[in-house]
């Protein structure tokens, strides 16, 4: 590992690099899994952001998933956790909150790659990178309430202020996933593009923004991101909720009709 990653050794659940100089790659990597998160990505996925943030040779964050998908969202294991443990949902709760406020706090552009599939905490930083590129057939998913929990994570934070108070209602109370293009056409992210240069685009994008003016551009992220800190009291609202949630009844029935592959009965 060179001098300028030894900073990230402790982040083991997620695979950084540096494929040129002021650029940093984080990819979140589960073989087999669509690079599910886990207690350990999503731990890193909060943690790293203050980092990256301190970081001297970094002017610019890559994000994205391995193998041609962004990330599945939290897996089951996590999931069964957080009902039965009330000390790791309060956990979980600090660790949600920390990632959406770290990510809008840091003070360096980050570009998301959207390949395939975004859902839960993997959504969450796609989501909350600045910009988003996203390939025209992946498909966006928020199960919050599928799941049988309010949509918690980063949802009510950005998405009114991506696309609007109808087509967040519409879309985060009723679970219907979002292809790409339709994404793009809403506001939801930046760009879409055709699904094999999603990673070709999103590096474009992150090598013309790691030739700027570092400063210029990370002044322009802090003001702009005040918007999204005057949203602040909603998002907390939002994952205390979903916490109080997972603590109920209709999570377990949402996780076994996931596990059943069936329609949930609430």
């Amino acid at each position: 590992m060179s001098d300028s990653l030894e900073r990230y050794q402790e982040f083991t659940g997620l695979s950084i690099d540096r494929p040129d100089e002021g650029l940093l790659r984080i990819v979140i990597d589960t073989p087999g899994k669509l690079n599910a998160v886990d207690a350990t990505k999503h731990a890193n996925l909060a943690d790293v952001w203050p980092v990256v943030s301190r970081d001297p040779d970094t002017n610019v964050v890559l994000v994205h998933g391995a193998g041609g998908a962004f990330s599945a969202g939290g897996d089951m294991a996590m999931i069964d956790d957080i009902m039965a443990d009330p000390r790791y949902r309060a956990e979980v709760f600090r660790e949600a909150r920390d990632l959406v406020y770290n990510m809008i706090n840091c003070s360096k552009p980050i570009v998301s790659a959207i390949e395939k599939v975004a859902v839960g905490a993997g959504l969450a930083t796609a989501l909350m990178a600045d910009i988003s590129v996203c390939g025209r057939s992946a498909r966006i998913i928020d199960g919050h309430t599928k799941l049988g929990v309010a949509a918690g994570d980063h949802a009510a934070i950005i998405w009114p202020l991506l696309c609007g108070m109808a087509k967040a209602k519409y879309y985060l109370m009723t679970c219907e996933s979002l292809t790409g293009e339709e994404a793009e056409r809403i506001g939801l992210v930046s760009m879409a593009v055709d699904d094999d240069a999603v990673i070709d685009t999103a590096m474009e994008v992150a090598a013309r923004l790691n030739a700027g003016s570092a400063q210029a551009i990370q002044w322009t992220k802090l003001t702009l991101n005040n918007w999204l800190r005057m949203a602040g009291p909603a998002f907390d609202a939002s994952v205390a909720l979903e916490m109080l949630g997972f603590a109920g009844p209709d999570p377990v029935e949402g996780v076994a009709a996931i596990r059943e592959k069936r329609a949930p009965r609430f």
